[in-house]
């Protein structure tokens, strides 16, 4: 398969990262509880591995009463399952069992919308093989292909009414949203159909960081250990003693942020992500470059390196080169903690590898239905599965944000920065996983494989499997690449480049 046709286009690797999960790509098989002399082979459709050499169970079409109690969802991968007697029973497909299906195609497009359909303006890009990349109107008979309106989604964002114009725009009916969702992932992609990319293009992608009280903490913690994991619990009943659990009440830059400023560098426990949390100056940092974020049902990346990491599940805004917020969608801000921690002059590895930036599915435009208030109430769902059995589920709602998203916005663009393209920015998140996941004291930190789904009700689910940055597709399509592409097609006008 060519390696990284269109923005986001980054595939899921072949083989291992030696993430120290015990489980070997070759020959791995997931493992189900069923009762005792039951073998479901004939109810389970069939999965391969990454390399195509082996097949395991995914999917059941169970019916009836079972159904309703059986714990999966078809955008989960198979997971250790305890059943009633307790047990795992293993069971691998004979040859002529076997049929390839990668279980990130797996699915479920009532999920992946946002929980009222197609009611909003909702905007994805897709590639379309000899054309390139290409912006569609998501809508319930199809994915349409309106590059003739706008030729990029940075183009769209910046008209006057972008939700009324998507809901307008005549287009190419290019497929259905569940036959091109299910061509996503890079495993099983037949290259000469339309997969779906990150929706964002020309926009710079920015982040928001230490905008939760929650979060905060963590990153004070991080910093302490030096990006030393088995010193972090230690560490976090100190600081909590010193500062406190809730300081999401407290206004920053306020008169009593300024107190509790002085009070905490008397003790000797000031620290930098203290300043840009209760501080007057927000932290706003450059995430990825243009073009390189990864879309829905892709693989997102870890420096190789990392051994202790977190996702970070966000709501990311669209904005207009004026600093107008028109949308948004979402975004995993995946997070090394363990680089951050050692040196803050380490963020941009921490934060800027392959494959490290995740937003999607779609971009949700401002209309009567989707406002910038229901941003401001939205709470991001968070589930991390893992190939050893391992569940972790957190959420982070934006009501306990410490800084407004206008305000953050205010501080990224105006007289002192410009983004004629627009940007995207992500808000930060409150969660701060904490779970141990191996030895006591280690705390959270991702393996190979690690199924990583982010939701909210107004935006629906983004989803990804993290894999070491070098294992994952490389990223070749660039701006000089679009620029040419979009000219060949007759796409770049003076309206458009003016």
């Amino acid at each position: 398969m060519p390696a990284g046709p269109g923005s986001g286009c980054t595939g899921l690797g072949t083989s291992g990262c030696g993430f120290g999960d015990g489980v070997s790509d070759m020959s791995r098989v997931f493992l189900v509880s069923v009762p005792a002399g039951t073998c479901m082979a004939s109810q389970w459709h069939n999965l391969s591995c990454e390399r195509g050499m082996n097949r395991v169970c995914s999917e059941p079409p169970i019916q009836g009463k079972a159904a309703m109690n059986f714990p999966y969802s078809p955008l989960r991968p198979p997971r250790y399952i305890k059943g009633q007697q307790g047990k795992r029973a293993k069971h691998t497909l004979k040859e002529s069992e076997r049929r390839p299906m990668d279980h990130l195609s797996s699915t479920n497009i009532a999920r992946i919308l946002p929980e009222d359909g197609f009611q909003g303006a909702l905007v994805g890009r897709v590639w379309r093989p000899g054309l390139g990349p290409s912006v569609v109107a998501v809508r319930a008979d199809g994915l349409f292909d309106i590059s003739s309106t706008c030729s990029t989604v940075s183009d769209l964002a910046a008209m006057d009414d972008p939700a009324r114009v998507v809901k307008a725009a005549q287009g190419e009916r290019i497929g259905s949203l569940e036959d091109i969702a299910a061509n996503t992932a890079p495993d099983s992609r037949d290259s000469s159909k339309p997969w779906l990319l990150a929706p964002i293009d020309l926009q710079v992608v920015k982040a928001a960081g230490v905008t939760f009280a929650v979060s905060m903490l963590e990153r004070v913690i991080e910093e302490r250990a030096r990006g030393d994991a088995s010193a972090a619990a230690a560490i976090r009943a100190e600081v909590l003693r010193l500062v406190g659990d809730d300081l999401s009440r407290l206004k920053p830059g306020s008169a009593e942020a300024m107190a509790l400023k002085e009070v905490l560098m008397a003790q000797g426990a000031w620290s930098q992500y203290l300043e840009v949390g209760i501080g007057p100056d927000a932290e706003v940092f450059t995430k990825a470059p243009t073009l390189s974020a990864v879309g829905a049902f892709m693989d997102a990346g870890l420096h190789p390196k990392s051994t202790w990491n977190n996702p970070e599940p966000e709501v990311v805004v669209i904005v207009t080169a004026q600093g107008k917020i028109v949308g948004a969608t979402l975004g995993n801000d995946v997070n090394l903690r363990d680089f951050e921690g050692r040196s803050a002059l380490l963020l941009s590895k921490a934060k800027d590898n392959n494959a490290s930036c995740s937003v999607g599915p779609f971009i949700r435009f401002f209309d009567e239905t989707f406002s910038l208030d229901d941003v401001r109430q939205t709470t991001v769902t968070l589930t991390v599965e893992g190939e050893d059995g391992f569940r972790l589920e957190g959420s982070s709602s934006i009501t306990k944000i410490s800084r407004d998203p206008e305000d953050l916005v205010a501080q990224t663009v105006g007289p002192h920065h410009q983004y004629p393209d627009g940007f995207a920015l992500f808000l930060g998140t409150m969660f701060a996983p904490t779970q141990d996941r191996g030895e006591p004291g280690m705390g959270f930190t991702h393996k190979h494989g690690d199924i990583v789904t982010i939701a909210a009700p107004k935006l629906g689910a983004l989803m990804n499997r993290m894999k070491p940055s070098s294992e994952c597709e490389p990223w070749t399509f660039g701006l000089r690449a679009l620029m040419s592409n979009l000219a060949q097609r007759g796409l770049i006008n003076t309206r458009q480049a003016g």
